[in-house]
């Protein structure tokens, strides 16, 4: 094995899409605890864009390098991770470290790549399944026979959104900007699917009965038709802003309608806390994986070379499910 790898830095260190290169850097050893995985895939994320931008810097501790998850094969162990061996396959979530040959990241925070999937397949999944399991889930407290508004159904996000809902057995609506988007939503599970950029969301969820949870990456103008949108005792998890952070906010419906709004992020979380979400999705979740009722679409598969072109193609928002990485 090698002493290098490749992995992709930024000019500056930060930057727009066009600052991103391949270089060669020292290939990480695994300390106490963690695994060295021979990186095959990695998901390519909002947060990613973000960290390039200066806007998302790791935790203390975590690789610089821009990457939140990975699958492929363990390549080394460090002293007690006993669960695996070298040659298992694997994907995992990392607080940095993804776009790079090899990656180090704690065993409790790796699952077993079922066999009924490849790599690229499983590198898709555990930010966005983490982040949902989290929010939704937990937080949004999301139970069979309710009712789920997910914002952003094209969204990686979103898909992935769709799908656990479904597999949980609640009804779902779900948001896109443009037709097309919305019908492929439908494809993956949704139960309404809406086109916010010719029809009005607040007035299609009202008349389907109202939302028990929404899921909301936008903020922005959209906060006060989530309110408006719920039902009493309806929950709203904020997991990202993309419409903006500021909103106008009138009290009074939270009071009369018993509302909980709850936002959380996933990176910073301690490690013991992201074990207990790994043993939480392996338990609940990867089930539905194993048995194909959770396969959020790969739309694009980059090689590690053209991340540049996997960068702006997210930032367009064209996509419809999973941007990877192909190392």
């Amino acid at each position: 094995m090698t002493d290098l790898m490749r992995a992709i830095g930024v000019r500056g260190g930060t930057g727009p899409a066009s600052a991103l290169f391949v270089e060669q850097l020292a290939r990480p050893i695994p300390a106490a605890g963690e695994i060295l995985i021979r990186v095959v895939a990695a998901g390519v994320n909002r947060p990613d864009i973000s960290q390039r931008e200066g806007n998302y810097p790791p935790p203390p501790g975590a690789s610089p390098i821009i990457g939140l998850e990975v699958a492929g094969e363990v390549a080394a162990l460090g002293e007690g991770a006993r669960r695996w061996s070298v040659g298992d396959r694997v994907t995992a979530l990392l607080p940095g470290g993804g776009y790079a040959g090899y990656a180090v990241v704690d065993a409790r925070h790796a699952l077993p790549i079922p066999d009924s999937i490849g790599f690229e397949q499983a590198a898709g999944l555990p930010e966005t399944v983490f982040t949902v399991w989290a929010n939704l889930f937990e937080r949004g407290r999301l139970i069979a026979g309710e009712t789920a508004l997910i914002h952003g159904g094209n969204s990686g996000i979103g898909v992935t959104a769709i799908q656990m809902a479904k597999a949980a057995g609640a009804r779902v609506i779900a948001t896109c900007r443009g037709r097309e988007k919305a019908e492929k939503a439908k494809q993956v599970g949704a139960d309404i699917a809406i086109d916010v950029r010719e029809q009005d969301f607040v007035a299609i969820v009202t008349d389907a009965g109202g939302a028990d949870v929404v899921l909301d990456i936008a903020g922005g103008a959209y906060f006060e038709g989530n309110i408006a949108a719920l039902k009493p005792d309806g929950r709203l998890a904020q997991i990202a802003l993309l419409d903006g952070g500021k909103v106008a906010l009138d009290l009074m419906p939270l009071l009369f309608k018993r509302l909980t709004i709850t936002g959380s992020t996933l990176r910073a979380r301690p490690a013991d806390e992201k074990a207990r979400l790994t043993r939480a999705i392996e338990e609940t979740v990867w089930p539905w994986v194993a048995s194909g009722q959770l396969c959020p679409p790969i739309n694009r598969v980059f090689p590690l070379e053209n991340v540049q072109d996997a960068h702006e193609y997210l930032e367009n928002g064209n996509q419809f499910g999973k941007v990877v990485l192909a190392l």
